[in-house]
């Protein structure tokens, strides 16, 4: 009877890249591991089983130099890379170690390879359920048992984790290891960099020895617990039920302050610890995650930048030949004059147009223009109800508040204190709120959007733009998010009211990087006058991009169809409130509509929406941000599968216990710190 101790690793780590080759005091981990794991009497022969990836080659040249055999599989099919490791060396019996648990101890695994001879059984464990420090799991289980999981194992978990189907499906005879006290709490595994530290902390304690014991350890961790500690939060196995997607979010808060470069797209504002986070592809109204799991997006739509839905062939091609012949270049592309030509085509108040590559960049040039053309500082910022990027990047100070709501935690640290004071929020169809701020402040610009959540009332719009006239301000209307929503161009055309600046960005180029501010010659020129210049607002792919947009959208009437669809899915959403009893909330533009609850659980009724939804392969929540590839059988089919999650809903509404649904925390309101 052969024992093969089957050592599975790989370098593509999610959580920790290269983890098994990381050094300790010049050693690499793996080397550890084997050179502990060789003290072991019962067993015959250690075989390292990693994937097929090219990543893992420099793994595969170090086994083979330290004498190993090294079999190369499947990357996400590790059961069968199993098999195919074990049948390669005639294996009867197969202890599985995983790469991640440098402190295996030898004496321990020949007991438990003891104890499976002695108990007649397919499968046995020390760590299900865990007694044992996590980092000290031993499987074992007879290679029959082990080629018959692979045969009949369907489930994708299954496969990728190994021993699941062994342990759960009722067909094989278990049995299990457990200490006699329970130590599952401590954590001496490596999947981070915390994990990381403690295990190197460990092997430097012993030094120069590797045949420590399991049981020095455990003295170890009861005389210095303060080398044990950093890692101490992380939760055990908690990536055997995280997604690919899940565990790289958790690694970017390490590296990237708040995890990425968007607010809006943090997995905390839709379904914390659950959020796949991460796309591997996206084509018309589908994404595909980092396991390749397909979704709908009935959600937000790259934050409303893909009006034409993800990857259009058309926008897509043009970018393709301009990266052919050339992105940037000493001369400037000719697009950005045609792009500014179409757009002032398109406006025909204007005369002037300037390009950037970002929102936050477009604002600030804006703001930069209308500030040297008005030649005052002071701006009249209409901050309704909501919040404005701009705004609070650069001038929210905790004296400052939007409709008079104070929002603690964005004191912007590092923005100069005079800047601040220089932009004064003012309401959504307040006119006098706003008059009074003429009256008492020197106002040089005046910056509102057109319509977010809520539409003008008793000609607001005109009646700002009377303002501005007369008293010599300049007006910019910031149709980033509004533009090409409900018309080809701003969203200002539909009221008849003409600004001095407006800024186009997000659907403009279908999710390539491109802005634009356009604006009268007079205000315009003042650009002139004030250094507003970068390298990258000259490359050539974002104003190609917005010039295949602009055609596209021309074409099809991609506005005629994204209204419609939104109000398609309001109409949806009413009737399954109506259905239900709920009382709801519409607010938005139809193309980015949205709802909320009436109720003080209204957070927890979103977050199982979300929940719910990415079960059924939809993202989902409050809000829908429409593209022309959501067809009215696709948002049937939406609305069909969530009537039950509305019905749900209802439960919890007449007692039934909100927290008893959620598999996790609640989504974030908004501006939260992230950790």
């Amino acid at each position: 009877m052969k024992i093969i101790a089957l050592v599975q690793a790989r370098m593509g780590s999610t959580r920790l890249p290269n983890k098994v080759m990381k050094q300790i005091a010049g050693v690499p981990m793996i080397e550890l591991l084997l050179s502990r794991l060789s003290r072991a009497v019962e067993v015959d022969q250690i075989v390292v089983a990693t994937s097929v990836d090219v990543r893992n080659q420099p793994l595969v040249e170090l086994i083979g130099k330290l004498g190993y055999a090294c079999e190369q599989g499947s990357e996400n099919d590790v059961l069968d890379r199993y098999v195919k490791a074990a049948r390669a060396h005639q294996a009867d019996i197969v202890v599985r170690i995983t790469g991640d648990c440098p402190l295996v101890d030898p004496e321990l695994v020949d007991e438990c390879i003891r104890r499976f001879k002695e108990s007649d059984s397919d499968y046995l464990c020390n760590n299900y359920p865990p007694t044992y420090p996590d980092g000290l799991d031993i499987e074992i289980f007879t290679f029959k048992a082990l080629e018959k999981a692979s045969k009949e194992a369907r489930n994708i978990f299954d496969r990728e984790h190994v021993t699941p189907y062994l342990r759960q499906s009722g067909l094989f005879k278990t049995s299990v290891i457990q200490h006699s006290s329970d130590l599952s709490g401590l954590r001496w595994t490596v999947d981070e960099a915390v994990d990381f530290t403690v295990i190197d902390h460990v092997f430097r304690h012993f030094s120069p020895r590797l045949d420590f014991t399991w049981s020095e350890v455990l003295n170890l961790q009861q005389q210095q617990p303060e080398i044990f500690s950093v890692n101490k939060q992380i939760i055990r196995n908690e990536g055997a039920a995280m997604g690919t997607g899940q565990k790289l979010w958790k690694r970017a808060k390490e590296v990237i302050p708040g995890g990425n470069m968007l607010l809006s797209k943090r997995s905390e504002m839709f379904l914390p610890d659950q959020w796949p986070a991460y796309f591997s592809k996206a084509k018309g109204c589908k994404v595909w995650d980092l396991d390749g799991n397909e979704y709908i997006d009935m959600s937000i739509m790259g934050i409303g930048t893909n009006i034409l839905g993800y990857g259009h062939p058309e926008v897509d091609s043009a970018v393709r030949r301009t990266i052919d012949t050339g992105n940037m270049s000493t001369f400037n592309c000719p697009e950005e004059v045609y792009l500014a030509e179409r757009l002032i085509e398109l406006h025909p108040w204007a005369d002037m147009a300037r390009f950037a590559r970002s929102g936050g960049e477009a604002n600030a040039i804006a703001i930069r223009i209308a500030r040297a053309a008005s030649g005052k500082d002071n701006v009249a910022f209409c901050g309704y109800h909501g919040w404005h990027d701009w705004y609070l990047s650069a001038n929210l100070g905790d004296e400052q508040s939007l409709d008079g709501h104070l929002l603690p935690g964005l004191e912007p640290k590092g923005v100069p204190r005079n800047l601040r004071g220089t932009v004064f929020p003012f309401s959504y169809n307040n006119l006098a709120e706003l008059e009074t701020l003429l009256n008492t402040r020197d106002i040089g610009v005046i910056k509102m959007e057109v319509v977010r959540n809520q539409g003008p009332e008793d000609n607001f719009l005109h009646k700002v733009r009377e303002l501005a006239t007369d008293r010599g301000i300049v007006l910019i209307f910031d149709e980033c998010t509004s533009g090409f929503r409900q018309t080809l161009g701003g969203l200002h055309k539909l009221f008849g009211v003409e600004p001095d600046i407006a800024m186009f960005g997000k659907a403009l180029g279908n999710g390539y990087g491109i802005t634009a501010i356009i604006g009268r010659r007079d205000v315009m020129d003042a650009a002139q006058t004030t250094f507003i210049s970068s390298t990258f607002w000259t490359e050539r792919i974002g104003p190609t991009a917005a010039l295949k947009t602009l055609e596209v959208m021309e074409r099809v009437k991609s506005w005629d169809t994204i209204t419609r669809v939104g109000l398609t899915v309001r109409q949806g959403w009413q009737q399954l409130a109506d259905k239900y009893d709920l009382q709801i909330d519409h607010w938005g533009l139809p193309a980015l509509t949205g709802f909320s609850f009436r109720s003080p659980r209204a957070l927890a009724y979103k977050t199982i929406i979300t929940q719910e939804m990415l079960a059924k392969g939809y993202l989902a929540g409050n809000s829908v941000y429409v593209c022309i590839d959501h067809t009215p059988e696709l948002v049937a089919n939406f609305l069909e599968a969530l009537d039950p999650v509305f019905s749900l809903i209802r439960e919890c509404e007449d007692g039934r216990d909100v927290m008893s649904i959620l598999k996790g925390p609640m989504c974030h309101a908004g501006f939260k710190r992230l950790n």
